[in-house]
């Protein structure tokens, strides 16, 4: 074999290892930026309910929205489902359903990755969407939000 080949299949062999370490880099940082917010759900759960009873659910459809991010690039797909005092709470929200999707969809886009990517991030947006969606009731009737999908892209 001549020189010239040696270095031909050395030359396309590092070129090769170095394609596949930079996909490999590339897939390992997408999938450690995913947050795994069950973990978290679950955590909050024990600490609100400490007799572990829950109120009437009342689910709402998938929402998905951008981020605040420069360059718009990120969005998030978000599924949840409200805890209630009581029946006739869903009563009110069935009748405002559309308020109470507006009111989460200002809120939502206004926030960032940084913001949502930690469980002090989703306790907060929690609290925030509480207290907007109570202040559209008769009277405050959602004691908590469960997140049963929160997946940032």
């Amino acid at each position: 074999m001549s020189t010239k080949l040696i270095i031909i299949i050395a030359a396309v062999f590092l070129l090769i290892m170095g394609m596949m370490g930079a996909g490999f880099f590339v897939l390992w940082s997408k999938m450690s930026a995913v947050p795994h917010p069950v973990a978290a759900g679950q955590q909050n759960v024990a600490e609100e309910l400490p007799d572990n009873t829950l109120g009437p659910l009342f689910s709402l459809r998938t929402f998905i929205v951008n981020l605040a991010d420069k360059g718009g690039k990120r969005y998030l797909r978000i599924t949840m489902d409200l805890e209630l005092d009581s029946e006739e709470i869903k009563e009110q929200l069935e009748n405002r359903l559309p308020q109470v999707r507006d009111n989460i969809l200002m809120i939502i886009p206004s926030k960032t990755f940084e913001n949502l990517n930690s469980a002090e991030g989703k306790i907060a947006l929690r609290d925030e969407l509480i207290t907007r969606l109570n202040g559209l009731l008769l009277k405050a009737g959602i004691k908590n939000i469960y997140f049963t999908e929160f997946v940032i892209q």
